[in-house]
């Protein structure tokens, strides 16, 4: 593997963050790295799990680690779209309207059971995420970087909710399933917080920081042979049986789409740059390609009625696609 150096990497932003988030947060490492992996991208997160797994709590700790601003959008199935880009208000005063903006102007947006949100909201929620901008009354506002949409969804729950398009879902760089917590764990959770006393973070990274981080990571040597092995397993999605995976023919509906290629680069990176490395190694890419590819591969009928999961088709395409 050719390495190219472009001098060492601070790290000691990402380790101070990481350490203002363990101070609330136990354990859920995977998670946390991967929240990391989408600031330094710009990537949106998908987060799927159980309620009371720290899921808003990590989201909420991340943003106040850096000196950015938040909000949460608690979504409801008679939210609106103006509930969450704003509105026109009239000034009776001045005869005028004015724009009050919604709470999607912020830094870093979590989207709590966005699920539960009808079409017209998601569709609103679609444009903030892939542009950057909203219109509201026929003027647009770009958001101000950094701009991260991390969204949570309860996958047990589903009387009331509203399944995410496709369109939407493929918008999201990364989508996480969140586990339980080991039993070393649940007791230092319950050490913490059973005492009712709150747990202060500070911040200690600033918009600029993280910015420069990302125009660092974004430039992080990728091999050419790394190049081809992401696209190889992309590819393998949409033809299994190129890549010599017949058996996966008849339960993919649809494989990953481009903007997987370009979001398994990016979180390769990110995930490279987070263990001080200046390239991209295939272990970079075998450990982010679930995270990537699991909401993109769409399984037939056939795959459900014998209980295959996306997770396990792209477990077989790593397997079968050869690492340089």
């Amino acid at each position: 593997m050719t390495q190219k150096s472009h001098g060492l990497v601070d790290h000691t932003m990402i380790q101070q963050v990481l350490a203002q988030v363990a101070r609330r947060v136990v354990g859920q490492e995977a998670m946390v790295e991967r929240l990391l992996v989408s600031l330094l991208t710009g990537g949106h997160v998908l987060l799927e799990g159980v309620p009371g797994l720290a899921k808003t709590l990590t989201v909420r700790t991340l943003a106040e680690s850096v000196s950015t601003t938040f909000s949460r959008i608690q979504f409801t199935p008679d939210l609106l779209p103006a509930d969450v880009v704003g509105t026109q208000v009239y000034d009776q005063s001045t005869g005028r309207f004015s724009v009050k903006q919604g709470p999607i102007f912020a830094n870093i947006v979590l989207a709590d059971e966005i699920n539960r949100a009808p079409a017209k909201v998601q569709a609103a929620l679609l444009e903030a995420m892939q542009e950057h901008q909203v219109t509201i009354g026929g003027t647009t506002f770009v958001l101000e970087e950094p701009f991260l949409v991390l969204a949570t969804q309860n996958p047990i729950e589903q009387e009331g909710t509203y399944p995410l398009p496709e369109a939407q879902v493929d918008r999201f760089m990364l989508k996480l399933r969140v586990g339980y917590p080991t039993r070393d764990e649940e007791k230092e959770i319950m050490r913490r917080m059973a005492g009712g006393d709150a747990i202060t973070v500070e911040p200690v990274a600033t918009p600029a920081e993280l910015m420069a981080a990302r125009r660092h990571v974004a430039h992080l040597f990728l091999d050419e042979r790394i190049v081809d092995y992401i696209v190889d397993l992309v590819v393998a999605t949409r033809d299994p049986a190129g890549a010599g995976l017949n058996d996966l023919v008849s339960l993919i509906e649809y494989g990953a789409s481009p903007r997987a290629t370009i979001a398994l680069a990016q979180a390769a990176r990110a995930h490279a740059y987070l263990r001080g490395r200046e390239f991209v190694s295939p272990d970079d890419v075998k450990a982010m390609a679930p995270d990537v590819l699991r909401h993109r591969v769409l399984l037939t009928y056939e795959a459900e009625a014998e209980s295959v999961t996306s997770d396990q088709v792209v477990a077989r395409v790593l397997d079968a696609v050869p690492a340089p």
